[in-house]
Parts: C-alpha cells; sequence; structure tokens
C-alpha cells in the first residue's frame, strides 16, 4: 500500500458501549478454522454478479495494493461482547470498490466472500458506508494473519463478524441471502446498537424473504 491519500477521522457521538458489551484492552484472536497460507501470486481480489457492466472485476495483490489507500478510526464490537474502541484501520475504502466497480441498479446486498468459503452478508447500504474499509493496517502496522492478513473487512457499525477476515472478494445481489454465521443462528443484520446477535431476535425485514 503506498501513503495514506486520505483520512477518514470519526469522532463518535455515542461514547458509551453498545449493551452487553465490555471494554476490551488489546486484541484477542477469534475466528472459525484454521489461518490460511498467503501466497501473493495466487491472490486474487473478485467483485462479480450483478455488476453495472455485467462483467467479474479482478486485481491480483499488487494491483490491489496499489488502490487508493485510506485510513478511518473506528470501534470494532465483537458478538462474544468485547468492543475495542478508537482503533485506526488503514485499507482501500468499500465505495473505493464500488466506483471502480459499480453495481447494477437492482443491488441491494452484498455477500463478502473469504478464505475457505467463508462469507457474510451485507446490505448494500452498510457495506457503501463512508466506514466500511477492506483493512490492510491496524494502527499504522500491516495486520498480523491471525487477525487476517492480507485482508479483512472492517464494517464499525455492526458485529465485527460481519467483517471476515482473508477476504477474496464481493458478490452483488439483487436478494438477500444468509451468509456462513447467519445461516447458523446469527442476526442477519448485526447492529450492537440493538444488541441483534441472533436469529431469533429477527423482526419482519430482518432477513430474506422466505
Amino acid at each position: 500500500m503506498g501513503q495514506p491519500e486520505s483520512r477518514e477521522h470519526h469522532e463518535t457521538t455515542q461514547p458509551e458501549l453498545p449493551p452487553g458489551q465490555r471494554l476490551q484492552r488489546g486484541w484477542p484472536v477469534t475466528h472459525y478454522g484454521p489461518v490460511p497460507k498467503f501466497k501473493p501470486d495466487r491472490w486474487e481480489f473478485r467483485v462479480f454478479g450483478a455488476t453495472a457492466d455485467g462483467d467479474k472485476h479482478c486485481w491480483n495483490h499488487e494491483q490491489f495494493s496499489a488502490l487508493p489507500f485510506s485510513t478511518v478510526e473506528a470501534d470494532l464490537h465483537c458478538v462474544t461482547k468485547f468492543s475495542m474502541l478508537g482503533a485506526e484501520w488503514g485499507g482501500v475504502l468499500a465505495r473505493t470498490l464500488v466506483e471502480l466497480a459499480p453495481p447494477g441498479p437492482s443491488v441491494t446486498h452484498v455477500m463478502v466472500w473469504a478464505e475457505y468459503g467463508f462469507s457474510a452478508n451485507l446490505r448494500l447500504a452498510d457495506f457503501t458506508s463512508d466506514r466500511t474499509i477492506f483493512a490492510t493496517h491496524k494502527g499504522g502496522e500491516l495486520l498480523t494473519a491471525e487477525h487476517g492478513f492480507p485482508l479483512r473487512l472492517v464494517v464499525p457499525h455492526l458485529y465485527a463478524w460481519k467483517g471476515p477476515k482473508w477476504v477474496r472478494g464481493v458478490e452483488y445481489m439483487t436478494a438477500d441471502r444468509r451468509g456462513f454465521w447467519e445461516e447458523r443462528g446469527y442476526h442477519n443484520v448485526g447492529d450492537p446498537w440493538r444488541e441483534q446477535r441472533y436469529s431469533y431476535q429477527e423482526e419482519p425485514g430482518d432477513g430474506p424473504e422466505l
């Protein structure tokens, strides 16, 4: 990644923690499955599905690393009830990718795909938030493999499971469908301020139509 070209600074208007959360010092490692081995010569990031031009858009690691670099100051709220406040994330804003590979007019959701077929679904509005970022750095340092290197998604206003580690692509969708954890009982939206942890808490409109 090059030097930062812009900085997104968030002055929180909600200094308190979301309900049920506790302040975390440090950054615990939490994930399902093994840590993948990064192979830069085989790494590719894809945007596909219902793109505006109907094509698949791809970047290899060198090309992705050359995209505009931004920083976002934002919290991270894990559904396991710890919150890390005021972290600085560096990487590529999701809206930058949306500008480079626009979605079609009927797109309402995205599926973020990661290593081993892991996935997380997001409403398009959450994905295109000005603080949603594909992070390569935290606090000015490259992410470690355990924390998602070379790329993890951070969606500050949702629980952290909505931001997978080891991301490899984004699928534009014209209808919602559940991702990995959402299929296993987690809330389809995942707003920590509304404590949307589990699927049994969902209200009409929160999940895909049956």
